[in-house]
């Protein structure tokens, strides 16, 4: 039996070949079997709630965060659409309706 990589985004074990492929049950995953060494130091970012993140997500605010230079408070429960993730100590690019563009820790946001 042959042992397979772990997902290279999500660090599962469970992967499997389909096709010429690797795939992984648990993210929906796939890569090349080449590939796979070069996919290790891919940035893994997850939520307050430990889901893992990615590109064009929902999330949801769980905290008030207050506006650096500005009286603006993004509030608990906000819903922030497509967001990108980016390198850096705030994770989360994106545009929160009603403020604008800004940058979000993952800390404070979880899954929707």
């Amino acid at each position: 039996m042959s042992t397979l990589p772990p997902c290279p985004q999500c660090r599962s074990e469970y992967t499997y070949e389909d096709g010429v492929q690797l795939a992984c049950p648990e993210c929906g995953h796939e890569w090349s079997a080449g590939s796979a060494l070069a996919d290790d130091d891919a940035r893994v970012i997850k939520d307050a709630n430990g889901n893992l993140l990615q590109d064009g997500d929902t999330v949801t605010v769980i905290k008030d965060l207050k506006v650096k230079g500005s009286s603006l408070v993004v509030k608990v429960g906000t819903k922030v659409k497509n967001i990108r993730l980016v390198d850096g100590d705030h994770d989360i690019d994106c545009k929160i309706d009603g403020i604008g563009a800004m940058k979000l820790k993952s800390e404070f946001v979880r899954k929707a």
